[in-house]
């Protein structure tokens, strides 16, 4: 198993940890083994989780984003249908694919480190290591990892202010958002 530096930012998750989490998914978060990396106030915003859950599923997605304001500006990004020209550029830059490719070996052995599941040993997130399938997957390893380990997701959080090195709360604005929609 290949040996990678520890996550920058990740940290233990707290029951308070848990009630946040099921406050910004609407459910309860499964799978949880610790925060890899937290918004500017604190909450959760990616959540590093089991490759096999308590019921004995799978789960391929290893770096779980759960922070609502950028969940939003990503699912915007993928309504703009980003992730095709992004997939496009993949196919035509040999150096992007490559770091691409090194970026999914990288998830793999990021999830290994937590455990196994064989269903999904090869599987890693987002459509890696070919296409740009969820810009939600690839910015939780980019946010957990830090800058670099995937330049496409760096990119996209680039453009959205205050995502990305540095993770800007926006969390009271989309709560009073919220508050205003109900």
């Amino acid at each position: 198993m290949t040996t990678l530096p520890d996550l920058p930012h990740d940290s233990p998750a707290t029951p308070h940890d848990l009630e946040v989490m099921r406050e910004q998914l609407g459910r309860d978060m499964r799978g949880v083994v610790s925060i890899a990396r937290r918004c500017g106030c604190g909450r959760p915003a990616v959540v590093r989780t089991a490759p096999r859950l308590e019921d004995g599923t799978p789960f391929p997605t290893s770096f779980y984003l759960t922070l609502p304001w950028l969940t939003l500006e990503l699912s915007r990004l993928e309504a703009t249908g980003m992730m095709a020209e992004l997939s496009q550029r993949l196919e035509q830059d040999e150096q992007l694919a490559a770091a691409y490719r090194g970026a999914h070996e990288r998830y793999l052995a990021r999830r290994a480190e937590l455990g196994d599941a064989e269903e999904v040993r090869h599987v890693s997130a987002g459509g890696m290591p070919t296409r740009v399938k969820c810009l939600h997957a690839v910015a939780g390893q980019a946010l957990a990892e830090g800058p670099g380990v995937n330049l496409i997701a760096d990119e996209v959080l680039a453009g959205i202010p205050g995502a990305f090195p540095e993770l800007t709360c926006r969390c009271q604005a989309a709560d009073e958002d919220a508050a205003e929609a109900r």
